[in-house]
């Protein structure tokens, strides 16, 4: 039996996560981020292979990492996680600034940052999971609480897009 409802009992924080490709930014939401060691600081985080911003990390092997506050309008976010950065520019309307790395850092509704290089990868399927050392990290609003993926599904009703880690199809 596969009951796929019970991994939404799982926490996750809505993350927005950006790289760079020369001169070009882009970035995705992803909900799979975590902290592997304090010393060196070391993250994960997984990425959809089709997503633009897989190339652009998968090129530069640097990425950042924007923390979405529970506070944000759907709006703010919602771009990065609908639209291809292939067929827009999903920053016309954002307020970001280029981190330690080049990568771009919201600023707006976001808790806090992180930029990171990657160390190592590994092939999942459909996903990447990339390793990587903090090279910079900061709170950008220490008071705001993440928007948990829970917190978006159950009390913002919002969608999961296909590429998601957590999206399966209805049955």
């Amino acid at each position: 039996m596969m009951d796929y409802d019970s991994l939404f009992n799982l926490s996750y924080s809505i993350c927005i996560v950006g790289s760079k490709d020369q001169d070009k930014i882009n970035a995705c939401i992803v909900n799979t981020v975590f902290q592997i060691t304090p010393e060196p600081a070391t993250i994960a985080i997984s990425v959809n292979k089709e997503n633009h911003t897989h190339d652009f990390i998968e090129k530069s092997g640097v990425f950042s990492v924007s923390v979405v506050s529970e506070d944000a309008p759907m709006k703010s976010f919602g771009s990065f996680g609908f639209k291809s950065g292939k067929d827009c520019d999903k920053f016309a309307n954002a307020k970001y600034r280029l981190g330690e790395t080049g990568c771009p850092i919201l600023e707006d509704d976001m808790v806090c940052f992180i930029e990171a290089r990657v160390t190592e990868k590994i092939d999942v399927h459909t996903h990447t999971v990339f390793i990587a050392e903090i090279v910079a990290c900061e709170n950008i609003n220490a008071s705001a609480h993440p928007m948990t993926y829970a917190f978006y599904r159950d009390t913002r009703h919002g969608k999961t897009p296909r590429k998601a880690t957590t999206f399966h199809e209805a049955k």
